[in-house]
């Protein structure tokens, strides 16, 4: 009975993480052009609004996680997915660059407070230690979010406009995202001692230096910023590197998969080591696949995506479960929000300033993101599982 019920949290947990990557996270590729074209302004100046929304939700996300810690999941996500239509409404209203930047700030909520790490926080709210295989289910659904999110967005607009898209996805986090984070089992106020007995906020902090603190935040800002400068550039950056644009567009499509494939790999095989070891293992990809594309040119592109893709899945899941085996249960929303605060500000800024190196270096800019993932790996290779927790001294061995 127990399988089954978190069987049923993580298929409607990770439905609803696909419609909200979907329609937030993955909109501006789709609809950045028409809205520019539509309220007369350039397309950066919508993509800056993207940006503004990462920062409002990196500001939101240690609250929301300490929401969650003390009420549990369930009623945040069920606002954030209000939260949500309400900005993509105001969104698809907007009538010049303040209504823009308005919406983009109401979206930047929900996206603080209903994205991967609100979800995470809520697994580990119901489950505590036993959390890694849930959080891996949930990220294995919304790595399609692209996949639905920008063949739907892209239909929408071609035949009702980018206006009715906004509009059809606030609808759907009305009708489809709030019931389905409804189903998410109520939190106990003693389940996460529970989960870890006789732990508090305090003393998860305290047992821990601020050291492995500062690391792990390093490397989610780094990991992130890379995620983010190939996502927005990796066409660009491929043609650079002698790819033709067919051959750049098709490699490039080759990432989500790639992704999915990597988060199988850790449900699979990777799930029996420790969470610091995958990650290390995944850390090591995007500066491997790095070094052969710039030294073997286009030839390499497919290598390189596959690389990149699978790390980045992997790195994605080790974002929730890195913190729950250094730091514990007790207060992980809140740690997780103030933890993933440099990273959020990181893949604001990320476009831009790979978008200079790029300009700077054409694919040489490839060796900046090869040593920014070797520093992430270098910082991984410095943290230590803590003695007392059960995974470290069972796969100590491993690590």
């Amino acid at each position: 009975m127990a399988e089954a019920q978190r069987g049923r949290t993580v298929a409607a947990l990770g439905t609803a993480q696909t419609l909200a990557w979907a329609s937030t996270y993955y909109l501006p590729a789709i609809l950045a052009a028409p809205m520019a074209r539509d309220l007369g302004v350039g397309v950066p100046t919508v993509f800056a609004g993207f940006s503004f929304a990462l920062v409002v939700s990196a500001l939101l996300g240690p609250r929301a996680g300490r929401a969650i810690d003390r009420f549990g999941g369930r009623p945040v996500l069920m606002a954030t997915s209000v939260v949500f239509a309400a900005g993509l409404a105001l969104l698809g209203t907007a009538q010049g660059p303040a209504g823009l930047f308005i919406a983009w700030a109401v979206l930047g909520i929900g996206m603080g407070s209903g994205l991967y790490e609100a979800a995470f926080a809520a697994l580990v709210r119901l489950y505590g230690r036993d959390s890694r295989n849930v959080i891996t289910g949930i990220t294995l659904i919304a790595g399609f979010a692209s996949t639905v999110g920008w063949p739907l967005t892209a239909w929408i607009d071609a035949t009702q406009g980018w206006r009715t898209a906004c509009f059809a996805w606030a609808g759907l986090h009305l009708l489809v995202g709030l019931p389905l984070n409804g189903l998410l089992p109520r939190a106990s106020a003693a389940s996460a001692t529970q989960a870890d007995p006789g732990a508090s906020a305090s003393s998860a902090v305290d047992a821990r230096p601020a050291r492995t603190a500062w690391l792990l935040a390093f490397v989610f800002a780094v990991t992130w910023f890379i995620s983010t400068a190939m996502a927005a550039h990796l066409p660009r950056l491929l043609q650079a590197g002698g790819a033709t644009l067919a051959v750049a567009v098709a490699v490039g499509a080759l990432v989500g998969p790639a992704q999915v494939a990597g988060r199988l790999l850790e449900f699979g095989l990777l799930r029996r080591v420790h969470p610091l070891l995958s990650a290390r293992l995944a850390a090591a990809m995007h500066p491997l696949g790095a070094a052969v594309f710039v030294l073997a040119g286009a030839p390499a592109a497919t290598l390189f995506a596959l690389l990149h893709g699978a790390g980045n899945g992997i790195l994605t899941i080790a974002k929730g479960t890195l913190p729950l085996v250094l730091f514990g249960p007790a207060g992980y929303g809140e740690r997780q929000g103030l933890l993933m605060v440099p990273a959020r500000i990181a893949q604001a800024l990320s476009p831009w300033l790979f978008g200079l190196c790029l300009d700077r270096f054409d694919a040489g800019a490839m060796w900046v993101s090869a040593l920014l993932g070797l520093a992430a790996l270098g910082a991984l290779l410095l943290l230590r599982p803590p003695a007392d927790a059960a995974p470290a001294r069972r796969l100590e061995a491993s690590v």
